[in-house]
Parts: C-alpha cells; structure tokens; sequence
C-alpha cells in the first residue's frame, strides 16, 4: 500500500529521533499493509528505519538465546538447524541441542503461514509491537518467559516479560518514541520439556488458539495461552496438575471477556479449544521423555508420533 503522508525516511536507532507523527520501521510488512493512518487519529509523517542498525539476529550462550528485534523469521526458522551442525562437532558445553525449547521454533514460525517473501522481511520485534493476538513470535517468547528490552528517549532502558508486554487486541507497554531492541529467551525455560498446540477454523487459516506448554527439570509445569485471548495469558504449577485442577485454573486466569472474538474464532469456541488443547499438552507432558504422543492440529492430520528425545 502507498503511505503517501510520509514525508521522510530517517535511518536511525535512536529513540531521541523521534517526534509525533514517526513510526519504527523493521521489516515493515505490516506498515505497508495496513497504510500510514491505521495506527492512530493522525496520519504518520516519518519512518525511522532500523535497517541500518547491523544488530546480530541472534546471539546464542550459556544463560540465553538474544533475539534482535530486526531478526527476520527466516533467520530465527534456521536457528535449530544451524545450532545443531555448531553442536555436532563440539565437545561439551553448549550443547543446545539438549534445549528441547528450540522444538517451537519452528511450528511458531509456521503459524505465519505466509510466503517466503514476508519470511524473509517480517521481523521477531515487528511482531511483537503490532501486537496481535495470533501474533506468533508473542507466543513463542511468551512462552518461553522471555523478557523484552525496550530503549527511551533519554538514554532509558527498561525490562519486561513479553507476556506482560502485550497488553490487548493490538496494544502493548510501549510507551511514546520507546523501542524494542531484543528479547531474552532464558536457558531454564529453553532447557524444559514443552508441547505445542495451535487450531484453526480454516485450513492454514490464522491461530485462532496457541498454547505452548512447559515442563522443567524440578516439575513445575508452565502453560501459555495465546491466540484465543487479547493477550497471553500464564497459569503455573508448582507440579503437573490434575485435568479439573487445570480446567479450574483456566476458568480462574482467563474471564469470558479475555477471550478474542473477531472473524477468526467466537469466544466460546475459543474457550473451548482452550480447554481441549490445554488437556492434550497436560496428557503429553505427564508420559515418560520420549513416548508415542498424539498430536492435533490444523497443520497435520491427528496423529501418534514419538516425542523429542531432548531433554530425556
């Protein structure tokens, strides 16, 4: 779409560059879309492109995986494979190969379900900062606890979790002329056992549920839900829960209202979705490392396969 109220296109990563009526500009995959008035009352004037700004994509230790927030989805799609041939002929640590998280990287991306050309443009930050419910790096980074570093004007910096980052249907904590800069995966939630579940209404069709479950080395079981609310939304267990445990926590984290409703799911089928592929991940995550699961989806057909062995 022409954004023919733009005046200029200013390269920078400077949050002290910008003034009312500038917008960020990554990828731009969705600035283009929607056109230069579908973000606020007064059309946008400048673009501060971030084009230039030569952050790595991701950098890789021993505490955490750093995402940029210029990473594209192409590159973060290479990530397990390029981890796994660094890890093939290294001797001991990091071996990343051992972080079963790295198994959502892939169907998160997936969950786009978009051409190779907006693979290769659209970026992790731009999909968090649009802020959408289906949004699929929200997911992933939310449910891998992963914290965003937003920098202000001023020199600012501050952290917070992604899952608290978005804050509704195409809102989130950023405040006037702040900037996403990265996003810290942590090794404790990558190293944890997860499962992954999205639904449909449409055959490759936009998320109308995600939810990512997580089960760490002490037992503690995390469970995101995304896609199906505003916002995502976190229930924890200090232990794997019982299904009427789950079910009750579920009712208890997330009211009627919380629920999306637009063209791609009513609240009620959302919720119950949300309570069936809430289910599955707590079936799966109770079997030993390792055993045949069944998995439901919109990208494959119901079937049994063998869990990851990472992480057994």
């Amino acid at each position: 779409m022409d954004m023919n109220t733009i005046e200029a296109v200013v390269r920078t990563t400077d949050p002290a560059d910008w003034r009312d009526g500038d917008a960020w500009l990554a990828g731009g995959t969705v600035l283009f879309s929607y056109g230069s008035t579908a973000f606020g009352p007064e059309p946008l004037r400048r673009l501060l492109d971030l084009g230039s700004a030569g952050w790595q994509p991701v950098t890789v230790t021993e505490d955490d995986i750093e995402l940029a927030a210029t990473c594209t989805v192409a590159e973060l799609y290479a990530l397990p494979e390029r981890l796994a041939a660094e890890d093939a002929g290294a001797a001991g640590w990091p071996a990343h190969q051992s972080w079963p998280g790295l198994d959502l990287v892939r169907p998160c991306c997936d969950s786009f379900v978009a051409s190779f050309k907006v693979w290769n443009m659209s970026t992790v930050g731009g999909n968090l900062c649009t802020s959408l419910p289906a949004g699929p790096m929200i997911s992933l980074c939310a449910g891998l606890d992963g914290t965003a570093t937003l920098l202000g004007p001023g020199g600012s910096r501050r952290e917070l979790p992604v899952a608290d980052f978005i804050t509704g249907d195409g809102q989130n904590a950023l405040a006037p002329g702040e900037l996403l800069r990265s996003i810290s995966l942590p090794a404790s939630a990558l190293s944890s056992r997860v499962a992954f579940r999205r639904l449909s209404l449409s055959n490759l069709g936009r998320s109308g549920v995600l939810l990512i479950g997580r089960l760490d080395g002490g037992g503690r079981f995390t469970l995101t839900v995304t896609a199906a609310t505003k916002r995502p939304v976190q229930l924890r267990f200090e232990e794997l829960p019982g299904a009427q445990e789950l079910a009750g926590g579920l009712g208890s984290a997330i009211p009627e209202g919380l629920y999306h409703d637009d063209i791609h799911g009513l609240p009620a089928w959302r919720r119950d979705m949300t309570h069936r592929l809430a289910g599955e991940i707590l079936a799966e995550l109770a079997l030993p490392a390792g055993a045949p699961v069944t998995v439901s989806g919109d990208f494959w057909p119901p079937q049994t396969t063998q869990q990851t062995k990472r992480g057994a």
